[in-house]
């Protein structure tokens, strides 16, 4: 596999897209649906992932957070595959992409409907941007700090599943809340799985993250409450917004976060938690697919 391919962490993507594709099936639910808005948001979600993923990789290697006693698959930097400011160059055309396909976004789902809409999107997008970079590079890099669930909740969570309902709709019911929450609580549980397995690195390195703080087995809990407090929220808006039983077509994605949260309790070995990462994200993928089309054929 080619180093820059890897650096991407391709496994990562489809979590990127949750968020987005549940935006797009609630405006479809809601007859409101536009297949370029959804488009133009998914590539710029991915392209901000996928800067995300590069400015770890840099960042991780320049802290000392990716070292010789850290597991899991080996960064592009830290091998050598990759130099730093090849790896910076990546960064800042990864960006620039991402920014350029965010304001073809915002133009063709806005057009002129008013200059402070433009500009307050545009400011989330930049702050996006400012987040994918700093989570673990920069002076101050907030994932070091403990910061990085919340920002993966806010930004894979609800600005990913209100922005893009939205951009659609032009309104925002409050319920869209919920399912935007559920998909933050999952999101986040993917971060989680990903920061218990480097809980031992992270310690020597001075990563400050949640798992850290709690302790591997109050990391555990935590990891329960994310995907409880998800599918809890989930199921309010199928309360609240209830006309048919396909909204509960979610439901069949409960075994796969089941086997999740069991699993991650009981291995203690960072290789053996490094696969429940991308099985995770796979389930998160899941479910936004049977929430989705649950919704709309309800």
């Amino acid at each position: 596999m080619s180093p820059w391919i890897s650096a991407f962490r391709p496994r990562t993507l489809p979590l990127a897209l949750a968020s987005i594709l549940t935006g797009g099936f609630l405006a479809k639910a809601n007859g409101q649906f536009n297949g370029l808005v959804v488009a133009l948001a998914a590539l710029t979600t991915v392209l901000l992932q996928i800067l995300s993923n590069l400015a770890n990789d840099y960042g991780d290697s320049q802290n000392g957070a990716d070292s010789v006693h850290r597991q899991g698959p080996q960064r592009a930097v830290q091998s050598g595959a990759i130099t730093p400011a090849q790896m910076k160059r990546g960064m800042w055309i990864c960006g620039l992409l991402a920014l350029g396909s965010g304001l073809a976004l915002l133009w063709v789902a806005l057009g002129a409907a008013g200059l402070g809409l433009f500009l307050g999107f545009l400011a989330l997008g930049l702050a996006a941007i400012w987040a994918a970079v700093n989570y673990t590079a920069g002076a101050n890099p907030y994932g070091y700090a403990g910061f990085g669930d919340i920002s993966v909740f806010l930004f894979f969570g609800i600005v990913g599943v209100c922005g893009t309902y939205f951009l659609q709709t032009r309104s925002l019911p409050l319920p869209v809340l919920l399912p935007a929450a559920a998909l933050g609580c999952f999101a986040t549980a993917v971060l989680n799985v990903n920061n218990i397995r480097d809980i031992n690195s992270d310690v020597l390195a001075g990563k400050i993250t949640i798992p850290v703080r709690l302790g591997a087995v109050h990391a555990r809990r935590y990891h329960w409450l994310l995907l409880l407090l998800g599918l809890g929220c989930a199921t309010v808006f199928v309360a609240l917004t209830y006309h048919s039983p396909w909204q509960w077509l979610y439901a069949l994605a409960v075994p796969l976060f089941a086997f999740n949260a069991i699993q991650v309790w009981q291995r203690q070995e960072s290789m053996q938690i490094d696969p429940l990462l991308k099985q995770m994200a796979l389930s998160t993928l899941v479910f936004t697919v049977l929430f989705g089309v649950g919704q709309v054929l309800g």
